[in-house]
């Protein structure tokens, strides 16, 4: 005999019964669903940014910066000191004359070449150091880094010159003083130390291009292709 006031077993009806089942896959559903976006977040953080990409970024960004700075202040006060010292026109024979130092003010681009465009090469100067400034951010290339370091800072002390000083803004004349082999640039053309600056990272430049090395530091080509997506 059942005692008094003894419970029997529940029994659950089937509406209750379906009721907690169909919470259960819910549940069920929204932690699978909560588990494969976070792994599918941290596989594309990843692939996307390596736990060395922001370091190794940032330090070539310094690196190329650090380099266009030294190349500017030599040019700078190079110039400043020729401009004191050396007269218009005069030769010094340097170095059993490898060397001659002068002062020739050049209305063109690097090494004398096309006199009479200042404003295009100010305007061109100025493009092109944009341009360098928005690459830095994505730069990994140590050499890449020195490549385009040399080149900015040949290209901004080349444009203070045509800022600064005479005729007047944007055309102002360029100040010249290294003559190789020759007086007056007769075997090869007066230049300063922001055009060779400026031929040295170009040519840096062209012979990382030829060897397929991106900004990034890896060559052409070899880039892994991106992960495939799986369906929703």
């Amino acid at each position: 005999m059942r005692r008094a006031g003894a419970r029997g077993p529940r029994v659950v009806g089937p509406g209750e019964g379906g009721a907690r089942l169909s919470s259960s896959r819910r549940s069920s559903r929204r932690r699978t669903t909560a588990r494969a976006e976070e792994q599918a977040l941290t596989e594309q953080s990843d692939a996307g940014t390596p736990a060395d990409a922001v370091p190794e970024h940032r330090s070539r960004t310094r690196l190329l910066l650090a380099l266009a700075a030294a190349v500017l202040v030599a040019d700078l006060v190079t110039k400043v000191v020729v401009v004191a010292t050396i007269e218009p026109g005069a030769d010094i024979r340097v170095l059993g004359g490898l060397l001659y130092l002068t002062q020739l003010r050049n209305l063109g681009a690097a090494f004398s070449f096309a006199e009479g465009a200042t404003v295009v090469f100010s305007a061109v100067a100025v493009v092109v150091a944009v341009v360098i400034v928005r690459i830095a951010r994505r730069l990994s290339s140590l050499g890449w880094a020195v490549s385009l370091g040399l080149v900015l800072g040949g290209a901004l002390g080349n444009l203070v010159d045509r800022v600064f000083r005479a005729p007047g803004f944007l055309r102002g004349g360029v100040v010249d003083f290294l003559s190789v082999f020759a007086p007056d640039g007769r075997a090869f053309p007066v230049f300063n130390i922001a055009d060779s600056a400026i031929v040295c990272g170009g040519i840096l430049g062209a012979l990382l291009a030829l060897r397929g090395i991106e900004f990034d530091g890896t060559r052409a080509g070899t880039r892994p292709p991106p992960a495939p997506t799986e369906p929703a």
